[in-house]
C-alpha cells in the first residue's frame, strides 16, 4: 500500500519535471531548435495542423530554422503562419525552402525571458509540493483508519520527502542551465 503511494508520487513529480522541461523548452533562446514551431499551425487541407505535420523541419545552422513543405502550393500559407505566431519570427522564402533565422535578443528581452524562467520553475516546484502534500494526505488517513503503524508512516513520510528534495533540486538545476543560455550572447 505504502510503496503504491510512492511510485505513484514519484511518478507525479516526474511528469511535474517533464512539464516543466516541455514548457522550458518553449522559452525561446537565441539558438535555433526546431521545437520553437511546435505550437505554430497553418491550415492543411481544412484542418489546422502543427508545422511538423506539413512540412519538413530540419536546422540549417545554429541560428536559422529551415522548413520545406510537403506541398509546394503550402509555402506561403507556412510562412504566414510562422510570421503571425507571436515569436518575433520573420521567415523568408529561398525557392521551395523557408528560412527562419532566429533575431538577437537583447539583454532587456532576456531578463524578461529569465523572469518568465523563474515562473515556470516556480509552478514546476508548487507541483511537485502539491503532489507531496497529497501523498502525506493519503499516508495519514492510512494511519488514522489503522491500517499502518506510527513507524511506516514515519518513513513513508521521509521518503516522500526525499523524492521531493530530489525533484525539486532538477527543477533547480533545469532552471540554472536554461538562465545560462538564456545569457550566453
Amino acid at each position: 500500500m505504502i510503496s503504491d503511494i510512492q511510485k505513484s508520487t514519484e511518478n507525479k513529480m516526474q511528469r511535474s519535471v517533464e512539464v516543466l522541461g516541455e514548457n522550458l523548452a518553449k522559452v525561446r533562446t537565441g539558438r535555433a531548435h526546431t521545437g520553437l514551431l511546435d505550437q505554430v499551425e497553418v491550415e492543411y487541407w481544412g484542418n489546422m495542423v502543427p508545422v511538423s505535420q506539413a512540412a519538413s523541419l530540419t536546422l540549417i545552422d545554429a541560428r536559422t530554422i529551415g522548413v520545406k513543405p510537403f506541398e509546394s502550393n503550402m509555402a506561403s500559407k507556412i510562412e504566414k503562419a510562422i510570421r503571425d505566431s507571436n515569436l518575433g519570427l520573420n521567415p523568408s522564402s529561398v525557392g521551395d525552402l523557408i528560412r527562419v533565422p532566429m533575431p538577437m535578443l537583447t539583454e532587456e528581452r532576456r531578463k524578461d525571458l529569465i523572469k518568465v524562467v523563474r515562473g515556470e520553475a516556480e509552478d514546476g516546484r508548487v507541483s511537485v509540493r502539491n503532489v507531496r502534500r497529497d501523498a502525506n494526505d493519503h499516508i495519514k488517513k492510512l494511519l488514522k483508519d489503522k491500517e499502518i503503524s506510527e513507524d511506516d508512516a514515519r518513513r513513508a513520510e521521509e521518503t516522500v520527502q526525499k523524492l521531493t528534495d530530489k525533484f525539486i533540486a532538477e527543477i533547480d538545476k533545469m532552471l540554472a542551465s536554461k538562465e545560462e543560455d538564456l545569457m550566453a550572447i
